[in-house]
C-alpha cells in the first residue's frame, strides 16, 4: 500500500533536538504516525515495527495511530529518520520536498535502529551521547 509521508516539527521532537541520543528523542523521531484504519488495513498494532521505504531509502520505525490523518497520508517528524525517506533533489530552491514523498509501508519484526547506527550507515559520524 502507498502513502504519502508528510515531515514537520513537533514540539517533543523540538525540545530534544540537542540531545539526539536520548531516548525521548529517539521514540519522537521514530514515530510513524497512521491513520487508525490504514493500520487495520496493513494489520498493524499501536507500537509494531515496521520498514517505511521511498525511492531514496528503507528504515524501520515504530507505528502510532494519529487522529487527524487522513487515509493514505503518513507523518514522520523532521530528523534523521525521516531524512532516510526523503530525496535530498530541491529542484534549485535548497529545501527538499518534505510533504509529498511517496512510501510503502510492511510490518517488520526488524529492530529501529538508534540514531548513531543511522548516522554511521550513511556514512555520518554517530553523535556523541
Amino acid at each position: 500500500m502507498r502513502f504519502v509521508l508528510n515531515t514537520g516539527r513537533t514540539i517533543r521532537q523540538g525540545s530534544y533536538v540537542e540531545r539526539k541520543n536520548s531516548p525521548v528523542y529517539r521514540e519522537e523521531a521514530a514515530s510513524l504516525h497512521m491513520d487508525r484504519v490504514d493500520m487495520l488495513d496493513l494489520e498493524i498494532e499501536e507500537g509494531s515495527h515496521v520498514r517505511v521505504k521511498s525511492d531514496q531509502g528503507a528504515v524501520v520505525m515504530v507505528a502510532r495511530p494519529a487522529d487527524g490523518l487522513v487515509r493514505g497520508e503518513v507523518f514522520v517528524c523532521l530528523g534523521p529518520y525521516a531524512n532516510f525517506l526523503v530525496n535530498p533533489e530541491t529542484h534549485g530552491t535548497g529545501m527538499p520536498d518534505f510533504k509529498t514523498t511517496v512510501v510503502t509501508i510492511e510490518p517488520t519484526t526488524d529492530p529501529v535502529p538508534t540514531v548513531r547506527e543511522l548516522m554511521e550507515q550513511c556514512g555520518g559520524v554517530g553523535y556523541e551521547g
